[in-house]
């Protein structure tokens, strides 16, 4: 930016809570206690699964590749629905969908019935983040869009935190009746959201209209992944994606079990770790990279990482102690820091660069990215972890997080500087002069 230009003025929680749209609002009021329902189940699904259920563990890392597998097969046609129909009753049956299969999982004793309850639980996830993202950003203006997906980042994992320490504390692999409560409990959490989506907001501000000059025909994805901005994007967001959530999710407990014999109890306090630094560090972080470029953060983000997964591999040198648990919190710590620079920008950038007309496929595109991760990720992580191959493992995602820093950069080049989080001169020029499109008016602005 010019040596004129502001700096980018910093947030304060209080006038951002003050400005924010009553959808806006009603939207994030829930946030909380659905993610304690979702922190009561999260660190523990290859544990109930492999140690409770008896499914061996390669079976498992299948199975979840089979939820992300079926988030994949229908995330590109429920963005197009988003657009057509609008994101918030795509939204509700995403939710409907999940507490059905917290249901069905919590009663499954076999491979099948644990095959079908993630079927719908592939449903669930694979529309719940485009159907949300693209709904926070037909109700929230742009200048909010960072710090909302900040601070609903911060309440998401201070709810999985609590839910992380009670489950930690309840969950007993020699007590399966302890699992079955704790996914009835996540399916029951999802009923306040519900009520928000179908009655407090039936009337709010949903569909986007098609604006005339964009044409008439359907915008199909070919059509959209012709621009180079967007395909930039979407490969920063797919490395960074198989580096982290499903590493987190499925790869760091099977590693810390059978790595680093870390009991239940241990895993849920790392989780707890991941989500007091979230919670502790995200507004601090937001106050930082407001007005700076995504891509730099990025790179900060994945050198932090690279820090994490080393904590991870170092378990396995001290197993079954006080130590092992240390390092396994360290690394989820770690991790969340990170996390503090993920969740803000990524969502914020495809928001940014995709016309409200077709925020549901720009999400949905995002999203693709992620489910397709979380195919790859668990089957990569049990297949090492379940061969004994943890150092591989290890060196896997700290060289991935390395390629990720370098992708950030190249990326840079290709982003408009609005996008990219910087604001002022910078933006108002780069948002002069349409990029290049695939149609007439389909993924200009």
């Amino acid at each position: 930016m010019s040596s004129t230009s502001p700096a980018p003025e910093r947030p304060r929680l209080s006038s951002f809570w003050h400005d924010l749209p009553r959808e806006g609002k009603l939207l994030i009021s829930t946030v909380v206690f659905q993610s304690i329902g979702t922190g009561l189940v999260l660190p523990f699904m290859v544990v109930y699964l492999h140690e409770v259920r008896g499914i061996p563990l390669e079976t498992v890392g299948l199975l979840l590749a089979l939820q992300a597998g079926v988030g994949i097969v229908l995330v590109t046609p429920a963005g197009a629905l988003i657009d057509r129909i609008g994101p918030r009753r795509v939204y509700a049956s995403s939710l409907v969908a999940l507490a059905v299969a917290d249901v069905l999982l919590a009663l499954a004793t076999t491979t099948g019935q644990a095959a079908a309850a993630l079927v719908l639980m592939g449903y669930g996830f694979g529309i719940v983040w485009p159907a949300s993202s693209a709904l926070i950003g037909n109700l929230i203006p742009t200048e909010q869009r960072q710090r909302y997906f900040g601070l609903n980042f911060t309440l998401l994992n201070l709810g999985i935190g609590i839910g992380g320490i009670v489950g930690g504390r309840f969950v007993d692999v020699g007590r399966p009746g302890t699992f079955v409560t704790v996914y009835l409990l996540d399916a029951l959490s999802y009923v306040p959201g519900l009520f928000i989506l179908l009655v407090a907001l039936r009337h709010a501000r949903d569909r986007v209209q098609r604006p005339v000059d964009a044409g008439s025909e359907s915008v199909s994805y070919l059509t959209l992944l012709r621009d180079p901005r967007l395909r930039a994007l979407l490969l920063l967001v797919a490395v960074a994606a198989l580096v982290s959530y499903p590493q987190l999710n499925a790869g760091m407990p099977a590693y810390a079990r059978a790595e680093g014999q870390i009991s239940t109890e241990g895993l849920g306090y790392a989780f707890a770790a991941n989500t007091v630094v979230i919670v502790v560090l995200q507004l601090f972080v937001l106050q930082r990279i407001e007005g700076r470029r995504r891509t730099r953060v990025a790179v900060v983000m994945a050198l932090t990482w690279m820090v994490a997964w080393s904590l991870l591999g170092a378990t396995s040198l001290v197993p079954a102690t006080v130590t092992a648990t240390v390092l396994l919190a360290a690394c989820a710590g770690v991790f969340g820091l990170g996390e503090t620079m993920l969740q803000p920008t990524s969502a914020a950038m495809v928001n940014d660069l995709a016309p409200d007309h077709l925020r549901g496929r720009y999400n949905a595109l995002s999203s693709l990215m992620f489910s397709v991760a979380f195919v790859v990720g668990p089957v990569v992580a049990s297949f090492l972890v379940g061969r004994d191959l943890g150092l591989v493992y290890i060196g896997f995602l700290v060289v991935g997080c390395a390629v990720l820093a370098v992708i950030a950069l190249v990326v840079e080049r290709r982003l408009p500087p609005h996008v990219n989080g910087v604001r002022g001169v910078e933006a108002a020029v780069a948002a002069g002069p349409a990029a290049p499109a695939a149609t007439d008016g389909a993924i200009s602005g």
